[in-house]
């Protein structure tokens, strides 16, 4: 079931100071339907923004890779707006055609060989351990 996107007139306070550090941690005026329908649920809201902003902030991965890794998971994942939200994300953040395309085609990759290493039930090398 889905719920209807909270907007920020209707929010409650607990959930306008989640989307205000949303808004000042993108440096955006603009809150997309994932936060707006997760303040459904203030505490849901507020816990998952907190892991989004510690994971996805400043780390030993750059801001790209970790949307290139996101991305790779929801296309494994089979998530639609997450596909779209991340995608976006990382051409903001400077990715080309040529890198989505390659992105793509190791996801592709990766998927079929881990079929295959699933299926296959193999040992893993003795090098590999």
């Amino acid at each position: 079931m889905t719920s209807a996107p909270i907007e920020y007139a209707d929010a409650s306070a607990e959930v306008r100071a989640v989307y205000d550090d949303i808004m000042a941690t993108r440096n955006t005026d603009w809150i997309n339907n994932y936060w707006k329908v997760l303040a459904h649920h203030p505490a849901t809201l507020r816990r998952m923004w907190a892991n989004a902003k510690e994971v996805m902030g400043p780390g030993a991965l750059d801001a790209l890779t970790k949307e290139f890794i996101y991305l790779a998971v929801s296309i494994t994942n089979g998530c639609d707006y997450c596909i779209a939200s991340h995608g976006a994300a990382a051409r903001n953040k400077g990715m080309s055609r040529e890198q989505h395309a390659e992105l793509v085609a190791v996801v592709g990759l990766a998927n079929e060989t881990n079929r295959h290493a699933a299926a296959l039930a193999l040992t893993i090398d003795e090098r590999f351990q």
